[in-house]
């Protein structure tokens, strides 16, 4: 029996279906999601609902979910849910309860779709593929075998998930994302796709993203910046992102102070770094940490570094200093290896 098969069969099994998205969710787990209530609406499940903790921040993220429609709800990041014992839970694009979801530790899902690599709970139905490069690429693959028509709506959901995943920077994509791309292309709406593209920077990811610049300290080809406190958790990857394009730069790490955590995202073009890894080495200890070769992420609780000045200046540069030690030291990078701004 296939995996989509399988999923079916998981499906025919629920009544209602709660699908929780990883908290800030990006467009690979949102078309995920959205492909995923596609198939459980095909099989007759009475009740869909789409869940997600934290924030849409990402100026192109809010657009995909109010253009298309996507249809999901914000349940804040207030106390882990631990959801009714009749409904079926899904996970899409995470794995793990308890850690960056709203879903409590003591959650069992029923369905588990993923593709990054780490532990991964036991399900009835778990398919983590770390050799793919988007979850999106699996619920296509999930899509044609069970004959699920591809809706306007859905086919632009995956494409767009597909290419801000994997295909628009070349991180390292495998043939299957550029296979599911070439199957969603005809029915997706190119305009709407370059109206998501068209979104505009919100003032706080532009200031963001000014202080990474600002505060950037290098490293023979690795950089780590501070974006300081932001309210946009998207900020930091763009903000990685575009210090990346830095000349003779192949690694980057950025952080900040984000709703009392400190968020981490790094990214790295450098075949001899291993991103994921470099990250749990470097503060694995500390928080939850991990990702591919080539990004990664991360979020440690601020209690940890604080200390009892209370002010934002003392506790950046207090924070700063040891992120940045610990990241260097996992890239076995020294004083001398430094380089001016």
């Amino acid at each position: 029996m296939s995996r989509a098969a399988e999923l079916a069969d998981a499906l025919d099994e629920c009544d209602s279906l709660a699908i929780v998205c990883h908290d800030n969710p990006d467009p690979d787990c949102l078309a995920s999601a959205l492909a995923l209530r596609t198939i459980a609406d095909a099989h007759d499940v009475e009740e869909v609902t789409v869940l997600y903790g934290g924030e849409i921040s990402h100026q192109q993220n809010r657009a995909f979910v109010n253009v298309l429609d996507i249809g999901v709800h914000d349940v804040g990041g207030g106390d882990p849910l631990d959801f009714d014992d009749d409904e079926c839970i899904a996970f899409v694009d995470h794995s793990r309860p308890g850690a960056n979801s709203i879903a409590s530790a003591s959650v069992d899902p029923d369905i588990v779709v993923d593709h990054h690599p780490g532990e991964t709970v036991d399900a009835p139905f778990v398919d983590v593929r770390t050799d793919y490069g988007a979850t999106a690429t699996i619920f296509v693959e999930y899509l044609l075998e069970l004959g699920v028509a591809l809706t306007t709506r859905l086919a632009s959901a995956l494409l767009f998930a597909l290419h801000r995943e994997r295909l628009d920077y070349l991180r390292e994509p495998t043939e299957r994302e550029y296979e599911a791309a070439l199957t969603v292309f005809p029915h997706a709406d190119l305009e709407t796709l370059e109206q998501l593209y068209g979104s505009a920077f919100s003032p706080a990811t532009i200031d963001a993203i000014g202080r990474a610049i600002a505060t950037r300290k290098r490293r023979g080809s690795s950089m780590v910046a501070s974006v300081g406190r932001t309210p946009e958790t998207d900020a930091l990857p763009q903000a990685a992102d575009y210090l990346l394009n830095l000349e003779g730069v192949d690694t980057v790490l950025v952080y900040g102070l984000v709703d009392g955590t400190i968020r981490m995202s790094g990214r790295s073009i450098d075949p001899r770094v291993n991103m994921g890894e470099t990250l749990d080495d470097a503060f694995g200890d500390l928080g939850a940490v991990g990702g591919h070769h080539d990004m990664a992420g991360g979020r440690i609780g601020l209690g940890l570094f604080a200390d009892d000045s209370g002010d934002d200046a003392e506790l950046l540069e207090f924070v700063a200093g040891r992120i940045t030690r610990r990241y260097f030291d996992a890239l076995h990078l020294d004083d001398r290896a430094e380089e001016a701004r």
